[in-house]
């Protein structure tokens, strides 16, 4: 007999198990169905430059989401649910990657000083007035109970930026340094907020006197050191192992494989190590793409470059998708005590803290770089790129989202009023950026930079040139203290250009005969 119920019990546990993973397959093929939908309509919409992909993916997500909830009777608007890890490990990864592997290096380098000054210090300065903003504001308005940490919280989650809508504007070709700048700055821009969002998360809130602030701004340079030099460690080691092994002799696909499941690997080993998987394979991508993709076969060079763009493309749909659908998610908003009243003011002062911080950052450090860059009149950043630069960073997208789950929510849910406001809040602020301030960037940019703008008018110096004029000759019969003062006034004039030169001449000396590179 009680064999009998025991056996019976297990038929019963059977049968659940087999009905959740059937729901899971469902659940996945309907969300991939959506996704080929999203693929369909943007290629439907390409032409029309008002919109693009994210905005494209959160309003289908709206709309299915919306279709959701009436077939559910309001229980529900999710094909999925949101899980901080899924993001993480799967959906970050390519995403960052590919921008490392697709950067134009000859720019990104050239503006490097720059892109760090509005990525990384202009970031902090974001992220103070943010977090002070609300955490004086937000008590004036009857919105209490976020602790101290949560209020830094709030600020690394609101400094993050999408800058795609900007992008698919501007035109490289003929504004090559601001596209670089608003490019560049987009990326160093997420991964900086990442390492800092890290970085509060591991805060002794007991101890935020004193020099609380040096060890904030300590642990974030030692993770953005060594997240940094283990990318390019292991893409130095993926570069050496396809030079000397040479698998495209036999077969390409272990050149791809191999070149795609390092980049996976890295970010791997800098989470196992509590470093920043961001910046590791950012800076894996941009040195596979300098030496390892040059040691591969032709086939496979077109075909790594698909295989990135492609991976990125859909963990990014993917993410917009789903924000749109949590939009619409009735748990959160049933969750929320909090009045309308205070609701609109919470929304209110975030996007004002949001244009204020980076208006606090981008006109000053553009002054600043502009008086670096004093020497050449074609490196100024003038007051036309300063407000697209500015423009560029005001939407929110799927960092922010995904940040806001990692300090509100567990596993995409939560019970707690104030921190269901919160994400309700992030994600009303995600979807009015990216659609208002997104819809707007194409009437701005033809206002600010109209097309008649002289193609080049914006280019750098020819590298040539700049090697010509920053390196002295090798047979100068000049004496080493002479040369060694020459170098010196270069460096401090145009120090970014001259380190370039000095990096291209080891580059070629040293490094491209032992990891390869372009001949």
């Amino acid at each position: 007999m009680a064999f009998d119920l025991f056996l019976l019990a297990g038929m019963v546990f059977d049968d659940n198990a087999a009905a959740a993973d059937r729901g899971r397959v469902v659940s996945v093929s309907m969300f991939v169905a959506v996704l080929c939908l999203c693929v369909v309509v943007g290629h439907m919409l390409e032409e029309n430059r008002w919109t693009n992909e994210s905005i494209t993916a959160i309003v289908i997500g709206c709309i299915v989401g919306t279709i959701i909830l009436v077939a559910s009777k309001g229980k529900n608007s999710h094909i999925v649910r949101f899980d901080q890890e899924l993001f993480f490990m799967y959906l970050v990864p390519p995403i960052i990657f590919n921008a490392g592997f697709q950067v134009k290096k000859k720019q990104f380098f050239h503006n490097f000083l720059t892109i760090l000054l509005f990525g990384v210090v202009g970031i902090f300065i974001s992220f103070a007035i943010i977090s002070a903003g609300s955490w004086k504001l937000f008590p004036k308005i009857g919105f209490t109970g976020l602790s101290i940490q949560e209020y830094l919280a709030l600020g690394a989650i609101f400094s993050t930026t999408d800058t795609v809508c900007t992008l698919q504007v501007l035109h490289q070709d003929e504004t090559p340094r601001l596209y670089s700048l608003v490019f560049g700055e987009g990326v160093v821009n997420d991964a900086t907020s990442i390492v800092l969002f890290n970085a509060i998360q591991k805060l002794d809130v007991s101890k935020l006197e004193g020099w609380a602030v040096l060890h904030v701004f300590g642990d974030f340079l030692y993770l953005f050191s060594t997240s940094t030099i283990l990318g390019i460690a292991i893409g130095l080691l993926t570069s050496y192992a396809l030079r000397a092994l040479y698998f495209g002799r036999h077969s390409t696909d272990r050149e791809i494989a191999l070149m795609v499941l390092m980049a996976y690997l890295s970010y791997m080993m800098a989470e196992l190590s509590q470093l920043s998987g961001i910046l590791t394979v950012f800076f894996c991508g941009i040195v596979m793409s300098h030496y390892a993709w040059h040691n591969v076969t032709e086939n496979s060079r077109i075909t790594t470059r698909h295989i990135f763009a492609t991976m990125s493309f859909i963990a990014e749909t993917f993410i917009f998708l789903y924000v749109g659908m949590d939009a619409l998610d009735i748990e959160k908003w049933k969750a929320m005590k909090t009045s309308l009243k205070t609701c609109f003011g919470i929304y209110g002062i975030i996007i004002f803290l949001v244009l204020l911080g980076r208006a606090a950052f981008v006109f000053p450090l553009s002054i600043l770089s502009n008086y670096i860059c004093s020497h050449s009149e074609t490196s100024l950043i003038t007051l036309r790129h300063q407000i697209v630069i500015w423009w560029a960073g005001l939407m929110r997208g799927a960092v922010s989202v995904a940040l806001a789950f990692s300090q509100f929510a567990h596993s995409g849910v939560t019970w707690d009023p104030v921190y269901a406001t919160m994400i309700t809040s992030t994600i009303v602020v995600v979807l009015f950026s990216t659609l208002v301030f997104g819809i707007l960037t194409k009437p701005l940019i033809n206002v600010v930079l109209p097309h008649h703008v002289h193609r080049g008018s914006d280019q750098q110096p020819k590298a040539d040139d700049i090697t010509l004029s920053l390196i002295p000759p090798e047979d100068s019969a000049e004496s080493g203290l002479l040369q060694a003062r020459r170098s010196l006034s270069r460096l401090l004039a145009r120090p970014v250009h001259t380190i370039h030169a000095y990096w291209r001449k080891f580059d070629d000396k040293y490094m491209r005969p032992v990891f390869g590179g372009a001949t």
